[in-house]
């Protein structure tokens, strides 16, 4: 009798033993917040690396919030309410401006272009940026890229904001569709899906593509603290792996799989429209392929952002971006 339960409790032991190293071989995965500066299919290698579990093989678990502008983005990550924030770098020149040495880095992009569409109250097939000449479009916030970049196309088809052309810039950029739908206006730039919804809907229609004329400029990247990239490096390298993981998986999906994989973000729009606009983003070679950002790129940027009269100074591009994880996702490591 004593050796028969002598036997069940060694059984009982090591079977305690197995499941406590079951247990322990699990890998924990660790929560991080990721600002985005607003939820669009703009974002599309975001949402994938979200959905297709790059993340989580990085052993992160993402929580996403949506800021509703690069401001609100920036403050969220500079207070420590974010970990990572997806906006316009421009914000980051702005700090760097303002003198904050411990100012936040871009570590990996994500758009190459500006991703607005203008859309007017009447189709036109034809479409000329002369005929916006007398008319008045809703831009977006002052100091923002959208605005910036449309006026900066605007002056490229010799069209001066405020004289040729009148550009509404009180309207907060997530009630700018609204705005439009309400009567003010001739024309928005709206981003996707919104852009689509409105023509499928009957309420506008798409006559251009802002990001075509403006030429490739590093429209959104993600940032982080400087203390992050100090202190946890090791988790700003699997932050990127995913991205870069992303980006790649995109760059050979097809558009409904890309579609397929963002429609849990955007659980109202249905398929085959974001099909629709996955299209017209790979067409217009929107989305980075590597998370690497060019000083090319990051000069048309500042010159942007000058013509528009809102840079107190050009930054050198090591100043606001470290490019390093980005290179070495590259490679493998």
């Amino acid at each position: 009798m004593k050796k028969t339960i002598l036997i069940v409790l060694a059984l009982i032991m090591a079977l305690s033993a197995l499941t406590g190293c079951s247990g322990s071989s699990e890998k924990k995965l660790r929560e991080i917040t990721i600002n985005e500066v607003t939820r669009s299919v703009f974002y599309a290698p975001l949402y994938v690396a979200v959905n297709k579990g790059f993340f989580e093989e990085e052993g992160m678990k993402v929580n996403i919030v949506t800021g509703g502008g690069s401001d609100k983005s920036m403050t969220a990550l500079i207070s420590g309410e974010a970990d990572f924030a997806l906006m316009g770098p421009e914000t980051g020149v702005y700090v760097v401006n303002e003198g904050k040495q411990e100012h936040p880095m871009v570590i990996a992009q994500l758009t190459k272009r500006d991703g607005s569409f203008l859309v007017g109250r009447e189709k036109d097939d034809n479409f000329d940026w002369e005929s916006l000449r007398g008319k008045t479009i809703i831009g977006g916030r002052k100091g923002g890229m959208p605005l910036m970049t449309l006026e900066y196309v605007l002056k490229q088809h010799g069209l001066i904001p405020g004289k040729d052309v009148e550009v509404i810039t009180s309207i907060q950029f997530n009630m700018m569709g609204g705005a439009f739908d309400s009567g003010t206006g001739d024309f928005v730039t709206l981003f996707e899906p919104t852009a689509t919804e409105f023509q499928n809907q009957g309420k506008g229609y798409i006559v251009a593509n802002v990001g075509q004329s403006s030429g490739e400029v590093p429209y959104t990247a993600f940032m982080t603290n400087q203390k992050t990239i100090k202190n946890d490096k090791s988790l700003v390298e699997a932050f990127v792996r995913a991205i870069y993981k992303a980006q790649q998986w995109v760059k050979n999906a097809t558009d409904r799989e890309i579609a397929e994989n963002m429609q849990p973000f955007f659980p109202d729009t249905s398929i085959d429209s974001l099909e629709i606009v996955a299209k017209s983003y790979r067409q217009t070679d929107s989305w980075m392929t590597n998370p690497v950002m060019t000083e090319d790129s990051f000069n048309r940027l500042l010159d942007i952002i000058e013509s528009a009269g809102e840079l107190k100074g050009r930054v050198n591009i090591s100043e606001l971006v470290d490019n390093s994880f980005a290179e070495k996702a590259m490679n493998g490591k």
